[in-house]
């Protein structure tokens, strides 16, 4: 299984903008990343009328479509813990979750304050770094939102082995 950090903040702190900027650092060193987002209120990826919409209205617990290089899976599980998960990215070298606060992942928290006047994750035990555009007191390493090669070096000192 792959090594999993969860980059967690509160609504609109930077969550997938720093991810986004994260993946091509990792990946130009050399590294698979999977992502999982939590999708607090649900998602529905299927339309109405497809094909898959009619698999799974019909009662499929599993759907794929493929085409060269690429699929797209919808299937029931038994719950949306991390745990649950995990298991589909085990060709990964590292799973980066986006959300997933009340999880005990390791996690790297992004705080801005002109969004918010408090971190979220401050008193979480599994709390490995702070990625913030203010200083704060943390007894964490803390990294600036515009670190991005500092913040890859932190994840893969302590997450990765060499690739």
């Amino acid at each position: 299984m792959p090594p999993v950090i969860s980059i967690v903040g509160k609504s609109e702190s930077g969550k997938t903008t720093l991810i986004e900027r994260l993946i091509p650092e990792l990946k130009r060193r050399g590294y698979r990343i999977g992502i999982v987002k939590h999708a607090h209120h649900g998602f529905d990826m299927d339309r109405k009328g497809k094909d898959s919409y009619r698999h799974r209205q019909a009662g499929a617990d599993t759907v794929m479509i493929a085409s060269p290089g690429q699929i797209a899976m919808i299937k029931d599980v038994p719950s949306e813990r991390l745990d649950d998960l995990i298991p589909f990215f085990n060709d990964m070298d590292l799973l980066i979750t986006e959300g997933f606060k009340s999880d005990r992942a390791p996690k790297i928290e992004i705080f801005r304050a002109e969004r918010h006047r408090h971190p979220a994750c401050l008193e979480d035990d599994t709390l490995m770094a702070m990625v913030s555009d203010t200083p704060l007191d943390v007894t964490v390493p803390q990294f600036s939102t515009a670190d991005i090669q500092a913040i890859t070096e932190f994840i893969v000192a302590r997450c990765l082995p060499n690739p």
